[in-house]
């Protein structure tokens, strides 16, 4: 079966390399640490990308292509997404019939995927931004390699005009979730990222870096969203820095919002845009884009519904912290220009804080900072350490809590748990994921047992 609209179409970013793929599609890893970069790493295997469908299968179900052409319905009047997507749906129509595994077929599917990718070059400049015309171009490109279409060749014949297919309401094209489900038949993949205390920064792969970076930096900067953290020393002429100020931008999305912009200081938490407004405007989806306040003047709940989005702000110690869980395609869609995420590759290697410069004495002794961290923080993680670097360098025990809320936040956003304890490295070295580590062992134990 045609996989475009039942399976998720993920791919990945780095700031560090790139290639081509056969079909010339831009190929992009996360980001891993070098060898011997100091990093603190994740206990848990690494989320694994959809297995491809078969190369031949059927063709898609009525009902599938039905839902298919649905897809945006209340797209954006100058994106043609719609076009595209009822145009290819209408020229697979023909291959029900004979199926897709005969030479006629594949021929069939591969002039229609040419003619589908044609369509969408057509339009990408007044679709920029449009999370289903991103899907679809990923998309096109997944089954042309899987049924080895090449990129050159004839094209299928216009389709028809006709009457739209009955019977289904279109997706809200606002309830990024829901239309997501719709569409691939499961829930989205989410990715978590936080920075808090000096600042720590836990990226979306789950590298843990201590940062000394001063000034204003992109946590964020995607087609969707920006986010940038300005710091300042803790003390004068201290290394350790922490977040005095965060701005966030939702960017202007079709008929979800208008652009909104959230600026949080120290003692100046507001529970509302710039513009004085608590959401996306007066656009349809308006609704989509919320402020909460939990605690007025300490923590801020933002909610983007439009882009699968949570955003928690809070004020700790003198200090802001910021968490986000945001879906997988809504994080990685950005460009080459816009490299410098620290959500997405860390801190820099030259921004981040050595082992030795983390331990070096502060205010208070490390012993007082690891029992005054041990009452809210019983393991002994990256959060834990985390805390008995801020406490110790800044004196001030309140920092323990700004661990313990990033911690909180981390089990809240991310979908799984296994992930939640990042443990850093005795050795000074990036470490293999915790389940990697039983075998390691047992394969050892049997290694010694063979030499004897």
């Amino acid at each position: 079966m045609f996989d475009l609209w039942k399976h998720h179409i993920s791919f990945s970013v780095t700031y560090r390399t790139s290639g081509h793929n056969s079909l010339g599609r831009r190929v992009i890893s996360w980001d891993e640490p070098a060898p011997g970069e100091p990093g603190w790493i994740v206990m848990g295997e690494p989320g694994q990308s959809p297995s491809a469908g078969s190369p031949h299968g059927s063709p898609p179900t009525l009902s599938t292509l039905t839902l298919l052409l649905l897809l945006c319905g209340q797209a954006h009047s100058q994106c043609k997404i719609l076009r595209c997507n009822a145009e290819y749906v209408s020229s697979t129509l023909s291959l029900r019939a004979g199926g897709a595994g005969g030479g006629r077929g594949a021929g069939g599917l591969c002039r229609a995927l040419r003619s589908y990718a044609l369509c969408t070059r057509r339009t990408a400049r007044t679709c920029r931004g449009d999370l289903a015309f991103h899907s679809a171009v990923h998309g096109i490109e997944d089954l042309m390699i899987q049924h080895n279409c090449s990129r050159q060749g004839p094209t299928a014949a216009p389709p028809p005009r006709g009457p739209g297919l009955p019977g289904l309401a279109a997706p809200d094209p606002c309830d990024y979730e829901g239309r997501f489900a719709r569409l691939h038949g499961r829930p989205p993949g989410f990715l978590h990222c936080a920075s808090f205390g000096d600042p720590h920064v836990r990226s979306f792969h789950h590298h843990f870096h201590t940062c000394r970076v001063q000034g204003a930096w992109p946590l964020l900067d995607n087609d969707f969203l920006s986010v940038q953290a300005t710091s300042s020393p803790v003390a004068p002429g201290a290394n350790a820095t922490a977040i005095r100020k965060l701005t966030i931008i939702f960017k202007n999305m079709q008929e979800c919002i208008d652009q909104k912009v959230y600026q949080a200081e120290v003692d100046n938490l507001p529970a509302a845009f710039e513009d004085g407004s608590i959401n996306g405007g007066d656009r349809p989806g308006g609704s989509s884009l919320s402020i909460q306040t939990a605690n007025p003047g300490k923590h801020v709940r933002i909610q983007a519904a439009y882009i699968g989005t949570t955003i928690i702000i809070r004020q700790t110690a003198g200090q802001l912290s910021f968490s986000i869980k945001v879906a997988e395609d809504v994080a990685r869609a950005f460009s080459a220009e816009q490299d410098l995420q620290l959500c997405v590759g860390g801190c820099p290697p030259s921004q981040r804080l050595s082992r030795s410069e983390r331990n070096r004495r502060g205010a208070i002794t490390i012993d007082t900072a690891r029992r005054l961290c041990k009452e809210g923080l019983p393991v002994e993680d990256a959060y834990f350490h985390s805390c008995v670097f801020d406490v110790s360098i800044s004196g001030d025990p309140s920092f323990a809590m700004a661990a313990q809320a990033a911690l909180e936040d981390a089990r809240a956003f991310l979908p799984d748990l296994e992930q939640l304890h990042v443990f850093p490295s005795d050795a000074g070295v990036p470490l293999c994921s915790a389940s990697l580590l039983a075998p390691l062992l047992s394969g050892l134990l049997v290694l010694w047992l063979c030499i004897r």
